[in-house]
């Protein structure tokens, strides 16, 4: 049995057609009925379709028979793959387990990857033919070759006229130093090519080597919540085997609790007796403190022989003798914002969803904060500003939550004048000029791949967002890979859509956090309505001030919803207005229904509407919706 499953992943850059490809395998392999299939199979969340990304990993089980597959196909393939015979795999009526796990491929959700390749033994690396080799991909490789996986190449959308095939294949071969021969050409739209990367799968990559050993040791590398049945962790198993019933134990955690049901992704949840060395499930574990369920956490069986005892469901590490699995790095929030539920009372839903989704996403943080009159919030920590728009999106739908938001911002080190050095990710916890020595904020190396013809485009990009250059070399044909390094806090000013946009979409980018660095900043405050909104300040480099302040104020003009009164908006520094807009007052026609008499009768009307103005304004309060700040942030 084990000998006939494998287990992978797709990686690839955004959009170059990992769900697409994941639907011809559910076809192929039957897994899921004709007709029930839709675009994007694998893509749970209405939020994924409507913006054609993967947001979450997703795993399947799919059964391969050889015995119904083209036997065209399968002569060719057995002519041309002598290692199927070697390893003594009997092909004529053969069942493969395919477990595949579908995977993000935007910078911000890299994590999601990391995940996913450490439970599987290979990869396809998928390439659009009409773009080429981009910077996600060589980053995705890269995570896959530190997990020692077998990689397969394929080039997809061989079919579409502007597709560069030969240039592709060049471009793949330089990277993996791999002939062209072995790079399979495929259609994921009309399937050509699709059957034979599943055999290819076949051949490649190795099925599980579990040790001989009777002890479970399986590796969460997801999960999510169920309110009737608790925590429900995605699992591969690497050692032994669970049954429903047995009693687990977390080890990084010391829980104990109780496997109610083991299963398969078929994709939907498919309950089964056991889970065995070298197979992908799912356990529900019945645990109902999020907390409790950590992902990279090992699962073990506790020894029954032995007394349990259990103080707060916890039970000593000694009644265990295994050693738990590596588990994952965790990944550092690079941009924070605040997040608070407009009424006080809607603050448990809030918490719980939060909880939810930190649960199966931990690369999201979050801790508790309090601020003035908006109240009891939450100080949360994300990836990417797609990442944080992502996580507003899902609190909005998933919760049916009526939430405020802050403006995202990077982290500085404040290096105080009496020695302490302290952190902040939010414009309140600045503190006062005088007090501090000098600052620091984090720069991020970048990786940008361009077509040469948009080279000096991109380098245009440089000055405006203060990136420095530090190298570049041709990269197959008529591509550029162009290395420099920047401050993160530039990176999130709509760096990634300027690029895109000079280089007319087919530049791509990769980041990583490399170092931190002198800065000299201030904290600017915007007031609406002569009041502060804490979810506008920000904090500002001191040479471009000025700037900044009338960009921030014009900007909150453009986008903020007009009332019914004349609103000023105000950029604030220590006190001192830099720069002001008034958003105009919305106008109803109050003399609409007078016909004839003295024009005194429609004086009269203005006059009391302009009071009528005047009094609302002294009353009213301004609450800035959540749109309008990723507005700002996408300006």
């Amino acid at each position: 049995m084990r000998e006939k499953i494998r287990n992978f992943c797709i990686i690839s850059h955004i959009d170059h057609g990992k769900s697409t490809l994941a639907d011809r395998f559910l076809e192929i392999t039957g897994t899921v009925p004709k007709e029930k299939m839709r675009a994007q199979f694998l893509d749970m969340m209405d939020l994924e379709r409507e913006r054609g990304i993967t947001i979450k990993m997703q795993p399947v089980r799919m059964v391969y028979g050889l015995g119904n597959s083209d036997q065209k196909i399968l002569k060719k393939f057995e002519a041309q793959s002598p290692n199927l015979q070697k390893n003594n795999l009997e092909l004529t009526n053969s069942e493969f387990i395919l477990n595949l796990i579908d995977t993000p491929g935007h910078v911000d959700f890299s994590y999601e990857v990391s995940r996913a390749l450490a439970a599987v033994e290979g990869a396809i690396l998928l390439v659009d033919a009409t773009k080429g080799i981009q910077a996600q991909t060589i980053a995705n490789l890269e995570m896959a070759k530190k997990e020692n996986l077998v990689i397969i190449p394929a080039i997809n959308k061989i079919d579409l006229l502007n597709a560069q095939i030969e240039k592709t294949e060049k471009e793949i071969s330089l990277l993996l130093g791999v002939e062209k021969e072995e790079i399979l050409k495929i259609s994921a739209k009309n399937g050509t090519g699709v059957e034979e990367l599943i055999l290819k799968i076949i051949e490649k990559i190795p099925p599980p080597r579990p040790k001989e050993t009777d002890f479970l040791r399986a590796l969460v590398f997801d999960s999510k919540y169920d309110y009737f049945q608790g925590v429900i962790a995605y699992v591969r198993i690497f050692d032994g085997k669970i049954k429903k019933g047995d009693k687990i134990l977390f080890l990084k955690k010391n829980i104990v609790g109780e496997a109610k049901e083991v299963g398969y992704f078929l994709p939907e949840l498919s309950s089964r007796e056991e889970l065995v060395a070298g197979e992908i499930g799912y356990i529900k574990t019945g645990i109902k403190n999020p907390e409790d369920v950590r992902i990279g956490d090992t699962i073990t069986i506790v020894n029954q022989e032995k007394e349990i005892e259990r103080k707060s469901f916890q039970v000593s590490t000694s009644i265990s003798k295994v050693q738990p699995l590596p588990g994952y790095k965790e990944p550092k929030p690079m941009i924070f914002s605040s997040i608070f539920p407009k009424e006080p009372t809607t603050f448990e839903e809030l918490k719980e969803a939060i909880w939810q989704l930190h649960l199966s996403d931990p690369s999201f943080s979050f801790v508790p904060e309090k601020k003035g009159i908006i109240g009891i919030g939450f100080r949360c920590g994300f990836l990417g500003i797609l990442h944080f728009e992502i996580v507003v999106e899902r609190l909005k739908r998933d919760f049916n939550l009526d939430i405020f938001v802050a403006r995202p911002m990077v982290f500085y080190r404040v290096h105080l004048k009496n020695g302490q050095i302290k952190e902040i990710s939010t414009p309140e916890e600045f503190p006062e000029e005088n007090l501090i020595s000098f600052c620091e904020e984090p720069w991020v190396s970048l990786e940008i791949i361009t077509p040469q013809k948009f080279f000096n485009n991109v380098l245009q990009l440089f000055l405006p967002f203060k990136i420095n250059f530090l190298s570049s070399e041709n990269f197959g044909e008529d591509k550029i890979k162009i290395n420099g390094e920047m401050p993160f806090r530039k990176l999130i000013e709509n760096f990634y859509d300027k690029l895109k946009s000079v280089s007319q979409g087919f530049a791509s980018l990769n980041f990583e956090f490399t170092s931190f660095r002198k800065v000299e900043v201030v904290k600017m405050d915007i007031l609406i309505l002569k009041e502060k909104q804490p979810s506008l300040s920000k904090i500002v480099e001191k040479t471009e001030l000025e700037k900044e302040a009338r960009e921030t104020v014009l900007k909150i003009k453009e986008v903020f919803p007009a009332q019914l009164f004349a609103v000023p908006i105000q950029a604030v520094v220590g006190g001192k207005v830099i720069a002001r807009e008034t958003i105009k007052a919305k106008r109803k026609d109050v003399t609409a229904p007078l016909y004839g008499g003295d024009f005194t009768r429609k004086k009269k009307l203005l006059e009391k509407q302009k009071k009528g103005k005047k009094e609302l304004a002294k009353k009213a309060k301004i609450f800035v919706p959540s749109e309008v700040v990723i507005k700002l942030m996408k300006e």
